[in-house]
């Protein structure tokens, strides 16, 4: 008996504990119950404050204009410039002289061919902002394919290259219907018509860079900064995003009729 008195003890207190806990269960349950609300109320109490801060729900404020307040760093940056002029960069934010460009690009009534957020996302580079407002990377990719395609389409398809040649000596050549879908060899590459300088200087003289949304690394030197890289890719977002909206088939109307024909293919 005396080996069993320490476990008479530690049951005696151990149910002891469980009527305790049971007794304060009401009082435990509202407290859970009080958790929910509890979050409930801070949260919707962060988005007034953002609504506060952004504007009203009923006329928020366009995605492109702004940098979400949840996205910004805890006020300093590791990004240290060792010439502090070079962080200063000027990008458009007027949607009157992005609606001229598209005008003057896509041609009457271009401006209205894509929506407003796409339209700006079309010309924002992943320099800008850090890409916190959104970038173009995506929308390039897919419009250098169409205009790819219909570079190569337009070299084969082209007069020069589908007339008949007249030999000197009265030959013909051999002609089979196995060979009929054999690549002809031509001298013409895609390359040689979507130059890299010929697509930037086309977007130069449409205003492209004076909309164009992106930060240079050297603000006093451009060219090293790869403004042709970001020209060209720039104009291919534009073509990746008609599609995206608008449907392949007017997209590469557009690629022929507002490319092609002024790089001259």
């Amino acid at each position: 008996m005396a080996a069993l008195t320490p476990s008479r003890s530690v049951f005696a207190s151990t149910c002891k504990t469980v009527a305790q806990q049971c007794s304060r269960r009401p009082v435990a349950v509202q407290q859970l119950a009080a958790v929910p609300v509890a979050r409930q109320v801070s949260s919707s109490s962060a988005v007034q404050q953002e609504q506060d801060a952004f504007g009203s729900s009923q006329q928020p404020r366009p995605r492109w204009s702004y940098t979400p307040e949840r996205m910004k760093g805890p006020g300093f940056s590791l990004n240290l410039v060792k010439d502090p002029r070079r962080k200063q960069w000027m990008v458009n934010s007027d949607p009157a002289k992005l609606d001229a460009f598209y005008e003057a690009f896509l041609g009457q009534g271009g401006a209205r061919m894509l929506s407003e957020e796409t339209k700006w996302l079309a010309v924002t580079h992943k320099s800008f902002d850090y890409g916190r407002r959104g970038y173009n990377t995506r929308l390039a990719f897919l419009g250098r394919q169409i205009i790819a395609l219909e570079t190569t389409r337009s070299i084969l398809t082209s007069p020069v290259l589908n007339e008949p040649t007249v030999d000197k000596y009265g030959r013909t050549p051999y002609n089979h219907a196995a060979l009929a879908n054999i690549d002809k060899l031509i001298y013409t590459q895609p390359l040689d018509i979507m130059d890299k300088t010929k697509i930037a200087r086309m977007g130069i003289d449409l205003g492209l860079l004076t909309v164009m949304r992106w930060k240079p690394r050297m603000p006093e030197d451009l060219e090293s900064s790869g403004v042709v890289v970001v020209l060209n890719s720039t104009l291919f977002a534009v073509i990746g995003a008609i599609s995206l909206e608008k449907g392949a088939a007017v997209a590469q109307r557009i690629v022929r009729e507002k490319i092609l024909k002024r790089l001259g293919a």
